[in-house]
């Protein structure tokens, strides 16, 4: 009797398994390609050089066998577990899901895992978010979540990550900092209503108070409005929240002033949006009777009607620039001095203003 056999994988063995495990091991990788494990190592890693051809004939065996590195076993050698965490206060908001993109733009070209979470404003969040990415043994953590204090930066750092934050200045904690120039960002764009447009009035609407980006965004509207010889109006100066609700609250109740600005800055692009609801509700013309202005030029900026005028905050080079500098901490430069990185802002000028 004859026997005859088809080209699939017997059963409890498929392609890519060499040995009917259920996967394919780098050693395995090795012998098919005629090559040591360490030289598949070196083209998986690309940290030594290996000559094309048998980069080539490397890469071929890995795509046939459909060979994967496993992360776990790698962090048992290295004592890493080649993640990173990002924490922001706000997911609905694009700037951060930007934050995010540029992040993992770096950290998966380097077969690390981007981890990202939310800790709102307010309550036990940031320290119990924290405390589970401490139990989870990150490598780095980025902070985009402003308002922490330094028993929540301890958390990081006494977890033996990396910390990076995003904002704020240097000496006011651990780890390196990856920031916008918020004041001089904000200075432009006030300037820019004073001097090219010739608002006189002009109100400020800001997040939660006392919490950053909002402190340097007004440090810098009151400087410009300082530098022009204009009075800071007091009446026209309101602190809400980061949020879209908030700019549509605070721009209906300066907008009901008894002498209501003819310029509205916000803080940042949802804050924005939310005042250009409230002057709609209000059929209060833009910019013909108030100006209204945001800041970080989120994709909506340009959607809305009229497209906001604001400041490009470069989110996405904000994200990979704090992923570079943890990878670098992580590669050997963890002794060397705390970095801190200014991006360049621009101003943007649509019909709004």
């Amino acid at each position: 009797m004859s026997i005859r056999t088809s080209g699939a994988a017997a059963p409890g063995k498929r392609e890519g398994d060499v040995h009917g495990t259920g996967r394919a091991k780098i050693g395995d990788v090795a012998a098919e390609a005629g090559v040591s494990v360490t030289t598949v190592s070196h083209v998986i890693s690309g940290r030594r050089p290996v000559s094309a051809a048998t980069r080539a004939r490397v890469e071929e065996v890995i795509h046939r066998l459909g060979y994967q590195a496993d992360p776990s076993a790698r962090g048992l050698r290295t004592q890493r577990t080649r993640t990173l965490g990002l924490v922001v206060p706000d997911l609905a908001n694009p700037f951060n899901a930007e934050l995010a993109v540029g992040m993992q733009e770096v950290t998966l070209a380097h077969e690390y895992l981007t981890v990202v979470c939310e800790a709102p404003m307010g309550g036990p969040y940031l320290p119990a978010v924290l405390r589970q990415l401490a139990a989870r043994r990150m490598d780095g953590i980025v902070l985009g979540r402003y308002g922490a204090t330094r028993a929540d930066l301890a958390l990081i750092t006494g977890s033996g990550a990396r910390l990076v934050r995003l904002g704020g200045p240097l000496a006011a904690g651990p780890g390196d900092v990856v920031r916008a120039a918020e004041v001089e960002g904000m200075r432009d764009l006030v300037r820019h209503l004073v001097r090219d447009r010739g608002y006189r009035r002009v109100g400020f609407i800001g997040g939660e108070q006392g919490v950053e980006p909002g402190g340097e965004r007004f440090q810098g509207y009151r400087e410009a409005l300082t530098e022009a010889g204009l009075a800071i109006p007091g009446d026209l100066v309101l602190w809400t929240s980061f949020t879209r609700a908030g700019g549509r609250t605070g721009a209906a109740r300066l907008l009901a002033a008894a002498e209501p600005p003819d310029a509205l800055v916000c803080a940042n692009d949802l804050i924005a949006i939310g005042a250009l609801d409230a002057c709609r509700e209000r059929g209060v013309d833009v910019p013909g009777r108030v100006a209204v202005t945001g800041y970080d030029n989120i994709d909506a900026a340009s959607l809305v009607s009229p497209a906001l005028t604001t400041v490009l905050n470069p989110a996405r080079e904000i994200g990979r620039s704090a992923a570079r500098i943890l990878l670098e901490r992580l590669d050997g430069d963890d002794d060397g001095p705390a970095r801190e990185v200014v991006l360049a802002h621009r101003l943007v000028t649509r019909e709004s203003a």
